[in-house]
């Protein structure tokens, strides 16, 4: 399964992180992709989408995503696997990773199967886009309050993702 990985980041913070990904999944440098320089219909290359982006002011995805999700919403996705990514603050316990859930509830619609759920414990937050309650819609790290939590939730995380795009 050809798997790509497309990321915003204004920091630095979500690139690190999706590198991160590349290596556990063994991705290529080749297929992980700046939304800010990618056009959206690129994703026809995969199977597997991993998408990340970092949570904004009260709750925005970043400003790199607005126009490459507005362009994934158009195409059809179907058949395509879709695991997202985000990084957050838990400080921010009102919109804690609000992006994963933004672009969950944007591209619901494409046809594509979303795959990466994670468990919502460990986690402190009034509320998240990206909850459910018991889930999250895809892997969320705080990297301001608990790097130490990341290796151990990405690895997990992926291993999951592996055994869902068999």
């Amino acid at each position: 399964m050809k798997t790509g990985i497309f990321y915003g980041s204004a920091t630095g913070t979500t690139a690190d992180v999706a590198r991160r990904i590349a290596r556990l999944m063994n991705v290529g440098d080749s297929d992980v992709h700046d939304v800010a320089g990618t056009r959206p219909d690129l994703v026809g290359n995969y199977d597997l989408l991993i998408l990340g982006s970092s949570t904004w002011g009260n709750g925005e995805l970043e400003d790199d995503w607005y126009d490459f999700v507005a362009g994934l919403q158009v195409l059809d996705l179907t058949g395509k696997k879709i695991a997202l990514f985000g990084c957050g603050d838990e400080t921010m316990s009102d919109t804690f990773c609000d992006a994963v859930g933004i672009l969950y509830d944007r591209l619901k619609d494409t046809g594509a199967t979303f795959v990466g759920e994670y468990p919502a414990d460990g986690y402190t937050f009034e509320r998240s886009a990206a909850s459910d309650g018991a889930t999250m819609r895809g892997l969320v790290l705080d990297e301001v309050n608990h790097p130490e939590m990341t290796d151990l939730r990405l690895r997990a995380w992926t291993d999951k993702i592996k055994q869902m795009a068999d």
